[in-house]
């Protein structure tokens, strides 16, 4: 689900033509601008074709570009962090074998767009749809068992490998929540609280508060070799190639790193099951039949890492109540563009809170303890 753009193509094409043509020292021909994926929310995305001469003597040439636009207004996150983003992926790119898009630009002119943006190259892959859900209809639906199967497992090794970055060598220090020392799982579970507040100021929000307080109350101990975390580590946001059969399935790009940190990352792995979760028995769906389950997930995990995955059970809650704050936020943002009526309660029913209310109904946490 997207948020529409509020821009107008015609001076969108010319402001970027313009632009490209300085960025280049060639003339730029660009083609329509495209609209948003169908996964993903959290930032303005815009496809584009622009067409220069590389001066390599094959005349010109086709550039599959994408721009992604620091949000303002519509931010789904108080801090995007969307620089941190940039040198994120220059640095994977630059020094790892995890698959990111090519980095053209960076502009940090807001007078251009009204915002910051990047852009990158187009890569030839395609992710899991969020909407519809992957587990209703789609292409990975329609792949049969064996490429679900070669989908899941070499998205989670594309994750792992995000785990075992070296963070402190790419530059990345300032990820660290707790630089100077503290419980970086607890710095998490306070972020998410101040998210909370942030995306719902008045109006209180049971479910995720009861998340909250059991997170709280059950916290493991912190690990002592902390990693880098991707943060919304999801296979619907990654893009794969090769999908016309399981051998050749690869993972070409890992996308989205608004909530990227440093920290435990069995955080991800959590993030990881728990989105699958979500976007099958959280919409009464049942998984896919190609996907493992989730004790051969966690030893295929633990195998590329060298890490225990001893406190999966709690980084799933941790998700759970991650994207519930999301799903507030979101809801806020769509009633404010008046794509929801105001009196909807889909902060309350959407899948994540549904999702995640019964877990914690497993706990023996009930939301409802809240309100009273």
């Amino acid at each position: 689900m997207a948020l529409p753009s509020p821009r107008d193509p015609a001076e969108l094409r010319a402001t970027l033509t313009d632009w490209l043509s300085e960025k280049v020292g060639e003339p730029v021909e660009l083609g329509e601008p495209g609209g948003a994926p169908a996964s993903g929310f959290s930032n303005e995305t815009i496809l584009i074709d622009a067409v220069w001469d590389d001066g390599e003597g094959s005349g010109p040439v086709i550039h599959g570009l994408v721009l992604r636009v620091q949000p303002t207004d519509h931010a789904v996150f108080p801090d995007g962090r969307f620089d941190a983003q940039h040198r994120v992926m220059a640095a994977l790119g630059a020094h790892t074998d995890v698959p990111v898009p090519q980095l053209r630009w960076f502009e940090d002119d807001p007078t251009v767009l009204g915002s910051p943006f990047m852009v990158m190259g187009r890569v030839d892959g395609e992710a899991p749809s969020d909407t519809p859900p992957y587990s209703t209809e789609g292409w990975l639906k329609d792949a049969g068992p064996e490429v679900q199967s070669a989908v899941w497992g070499r998205g989670l090794d594309a994750m792992s490998a995000v785990h075992g970055a070296d963070w402190r060598a790419l530059d990345l220090a300032d990820l660290d929540p707790v630089p100077d020392g503290g419980s970086r799982l607890c710095a998490r579970v306070e972020e998410m609280a101040a998210m909370l507040q942030w995306a719902s100021p008045d109006v209180r929000q049971a479910v995720p508060e009861a998340g909250l307080a059991w997170l709280r109350d059950n916290q493991p101990p912190d690990i002592d070799d902390p990693a880098l975390c991707w943060g919304d580590s999801r296979i619907g946001n990654q893009l794969f190639a090769g999908r016309q059969a399981a051998a050749t399935v690869r993972v070409a790009a890992v996308l989205d790193w608004e909530m990227v940190h440093v920290g435990d990352p069995v955080q991800d792995l959590g993030w990881f099951t728990w989105m699958d979760h979500t976007l099958s028995a959280g919409l009464e769906q049942p998984r896919l039949p190609g996907f493992p389950p989730t004790g051969a997930t966690l030893e295929r995990w633990e195998a590329a890492t060298g890490r225990s995955a001893a406190h999966h059970r709690w980084a799933e809650i941790l998700a759970g109540v991650g994207f519930a704050v999301v799903m507030v936020r979101l809801t806020a943002l769509l009633k404010g563009s008046e794509l929801f009526p105001p009196e909807s309660d889909f902060e309350r029913s959407n899948m994540g809170c549904v999702a995640l209310e019964r877990a914690l109904a497993d706990l023996d946490v009930h939301p409802s303890d809240m309100e009273r």
